[in-house]
């Protein structure tokens, strides 16, 4: 007898990767199609209209369609309530799985296996035997390891500091990140070998790289916006404390400049800043909240004073990116990376041209 969930879940990954496919012709969509994501998200968190997160698990209302929609799930929260995993929205997944230009036969390093729905879908493409795949979070490598095996898939997973890489299956033909960088690991670039084609998430954008030699490497940054969970480093909070004695400087940026027309520069000017907003009783944006891992911080209010704290002046920053960028958004696809033994350099639309250095990945 047919189980009819079985048969629900069919028919849905079926529509579900046409849908994938309306924009273009991809050799992963057989993967999704065969997939099952829903034995990799089991259950997910969605937030309600006061903003708390709810679990949404395999019986409840819409659980499978959402599962098969083109959404980013997320799927695990800390003590605080804050999300530390999900499962990628999947156009942009196959939007990064194409990027790669991989073939069956091509060994495939991951670093983030998170669900292992990605590490699935690569071994449906190109064999379970390629593909290694590493997160640092032992519970979801536990995780992942059973669901995968459940799917008939047995990629070699590893709990570790993905940045680091698995030397003892290099050199690989492709790499691939799901979770958010500063730059590309060098451990990495010394696991590849000439014209191996990397992709990875670099601040708000996906970074395509072919490497070229020991250490170097050079590409472009694809057109679509993207925000994966970053890796898990220790980090300082904000000094807003200290902002409140000090006087506003006056600013001709708009705050929210830093929030939207500037934002993915801003990611590569400042590698893992993270920012937040304050609101009227209407909604509007009141004021505008920047800090980095070293502390430093910057608040912007609506009227153009600027209060700037720590080793770094956050705000002369976004100003900077205001002089270089005066009027439009940049497009994402006109970055691009540079990198060599002596560093890692983004630019805009050309390597001459401004450009931002990337710190190391310790």
């Amino acid at each position: 007898m047919t189980d009819p969930s079985t048969t629900t879940s069919a028919v849905l990954r079926a529509r579900f990767a046409a849908m994938l496919g309306e924009e273009r012709k991809s050799p992963w969509l057989a993967a999704f199609a065969d997939v099952p994501r829903e034995h990799y998200v089991p259950s997910f968190y969605r937030q309600d209209a006061q903003g708390q997160w709810q679990k949404v698990s395999e019986g409840d209302p819409g659980y499978l369609e959402t599962v098969y929609s083109d959404t980013a799930l997320t799927t695990q929260l800390d003590e605080h309530g804050i999300p530390t995993s999900s499962s990628s929205e999947p156009r942009l997944m196959l939007t990064m799985l194409d990027a790669l230009d991989a073939r069956p036969g091509h060994r495939l390093y991951e670093l983030g296996l998170g669900t292992g729905y990605n590490a699935a879908l690569a071994s449906a493409h190109l064999g379970s035997d390629n593909v290694v795949s590493m997160d640092i979070d032992p519970d979801l490598v536990r995780l992942a390891r059973r669901r995968l095996a459940r799917g008939q898939h047995h990629p070699l997973v590893l709990n570790g500091d993905g940045a680091q890489g698995y030397p003892d299956r290099a050199p690989y033909d492709r790499i691939i990140a799901t979770a958010g960088l500063h730059g590309i690991p060098p451990a990495l670039l010394g696991q590849a070998r000439q014209g191996t084609v990397v992709v990875a998430p670099i601040g708000f954008g996906i970074a395509r790289v072919v490497v070229s030699g020991d250490g170097e490497a050079t590409g472009r940054f694809l057109p679509v916006p993207a925000f994966f969970m970053p890796r898990r480093t220790p980090t300082k909070g904000p000094d807003f404390a200290t902002l409140e004695t000090q006087t506003g400087q006056p600013t001709t940026v708009p705050a929210t400049d830093a929030l939207d027309r500037l934002k993915f520069p801003l990611s590569l000017a400042l590698p893992g800043y993270s920012s937040c907003t304050w609101q009227n009783e209407t909604g509007e944006v009141t004021g505008v909240g920047l800090w980095t891992e070293d502390g430093s911080t910057a608040t912007v209010h609506v009227s153009g004073k600027a209060r700037q704290t720590g080793p770094r002046r956050l705000w002369d920053t976004v100003e900077s990116l205001a002089s270089a960028f005066p009027k439009d958004t940049p497009a994402r696809e006109d970055f691009g990376l540079t990198i060599t033994p002596e560093g890692q350099r983004a630019w805009y639309r050309e390597p001459e041209g401004p450009s931002w250095s990337l710190p190391a990945c310790k």
